[in-house]
C-alpha cells in the first residue's frame, strides 16, 4: 500500500514538499487503537529499539547504575558529559575508547563538534558510543569475549534478539548491521509502539527499570536541544526515543504508545507529528518543544513557514 501523506512543508503559503509515512498508536493492552499506513511491515528501528536492546543487556545480568543505563539507551549529542560518561563506563571494567565498534566521529552537538574539531573524530563521541559502553560492560561482567561483540553470533546479540522479540510479540525474520555496527532488527510499528508500552507499565524488573532510567536521565539519552530531552522534560512520565531514517517512538505512563516512520527517512517530520500525536492523547507539550519547530522553514534566516501535519489525520 502507500502511506499517506502525514507531515506538509510550507514555504510562504505554499506546500513545496509533503512526507509520507505510516504512525500507530497502541492501547495500555497491546491493541490497535489509530493507525494510517502500513504499520504491520517490518522496518528497522533504528536507534529507536535502543530500550529494548538495554533490556536485554539487563537479562543478560548487567549491573550498571541508571544514570549510565540512560546514557547506554541514548543517541547522545557527544557533549562532554556523554563522552566522559561512556568513557568512565569503559573504565570501571578495565577497557578503553578503543574497544569500542561504533565508528569515530564528531559531536551531533555543534558548539561540542567546534570545540573539539582540532582533534578530530572520536569513537566515545559517536552517538551510540553509551549503548557499546553497556554491551562491553555486559560482556566483561559475564565473562564473555569483547573483541566479537557487535556480531550477531555473539551470546550477548543473541539474547538482545530474543528480547526484542518477546517485547514486540514478533519474530526477527530479518536482520540487518546498524550505522554504528550493532546487529538492527527488522519488525513492525505496531510491534515498536506495543514494546514501549510494555516498559512503561511494568511493575518492576528489567523493563521498567530502562523505562524509569531513561525518564530519569533525558540528557543522557540526547542532549541539550534534542526532541527526546525536551519532550521528556516537557511530559512527565513520558518515554520517547527516535532513530535515523525517521523512526520515533513513545509511550505515556498508562501504557498508550506511539510508534511512525517517516518513508523518506526526513527527521525534520517527526516532530510535527509527536506534538500533534500528544494533543491528540489530550497532553499539552511544554512551549520548548513548540519552538524547536520554529526554525524548520526559514528564508533569509527567519521563518517564513512551517511542517504541518497533514489536514484530518486524527479525524
Amino acid at each position: 500500500m502507500t502511506n499517506p501523506v502525514l507531515v506538509e512543508v510550507v514555504r510562504s503559503g505554499f506546500v513545496e514538499s509533503t512526507h509520507r509515512g505510516a504512525l500507530v498508536i497502541t492501547a495500555p493492552d497491546g491493541s490497535v487503537r489509530f493507525s494510517a499506513g502500513d504499520v504491520e511491515r517490518p522496518v528497522y528501528p533504528r536507534s529507536s529499539n535502543k530500550p529494548l536492546q538495554a533490556v536485554g543487556m539487563l537479562r543478560a545480568g548487567l549491573t550498571i547504575g541508571d544514570e549510565d543505563l540512560a546514557l547506554g539507551c541514548g543517541s547522545h549529542n557527544g557533549e562532554a558529559g556523554h563522552v566522559e560518561g561512556a568513557l568512565a563506563l569503559l573504565s570501571r571494567v578495565g577497557l578503553t575508547e578503543d574497544a569500542l565498534a561504533c565508528p569515530p566521529a564528531f559531536p551531533l552537538h555543534e558548539p561540542s563538534m567546534l570545540a573539539v574539531a582540532a582533534a578530530g573524530k572520536r569513537r566515545a563521541a559517536m552517538n551510540c558510543s553509551g549503548k557499546h559502553a553497556a554491551m562491553l560492560t555486559t560482556c566483561v561482567q559475564l565473562g564473555w569475549p569483547t573483541e566479537d561483540y557487535a556480531a550477531v553470533t555473539h551470546p550477548l546479540q543473541k539474547i538482545v534478539q530474543a528480547t526484542v522479540a518477546d517485547l514486540t510479540s514478533e519474530p526477527i525474520e530479518t536482520v540487518g548491521v546498524d550505522g554504528c555496527g550493532a546487529p538492527l532488527f527488522a519488525f513492525s510499528l505496531t510491534g515498536l509502539a506495543r514494546s514501549f508500552g510494555r516498559l512503561v507499565t511494568a511493575m518492576g524488573g528489567p523493563e521498567r527499570r530502562v523505562a524509569d532510567a531513561v525518564r530519569a536521565h533525558p540528557w543522557q539519552v540526547a542532549g541539550t536541544g534534542r526532541e527526546d530531552t525536551v519532550l521528556m522534560k516537557g511530559v512527565e512520565g513520558l518515554l520517547s526515543k527516535g532513530g535515523a531514517e525517521g523512526v520515533h517512538a513513545f509511550a505515556l505512563p498508562d501504557g498508550t504508545a506511539l510508534a511512525l516512520k517517516i518513508d523518506d527517512g526526513a527527521a525534520r517530520a517527526r516532530l510535527p507529528l509527536l506534538l500533534a500525536t500528544l494533543r491528540h492523547l489530550g497532553i499539552d507539550p511544554d512551549g520548548e518543544a513548540e519552538r524547536l519547530t520554529e526554525s524548520a522553514v526559514l528564508g533569509g534566516g527567519k521563518p517564513v513557514g512551517e511542517l504541518r501535519v497533514a489536514a484530518g489525520l486524527f479525524g
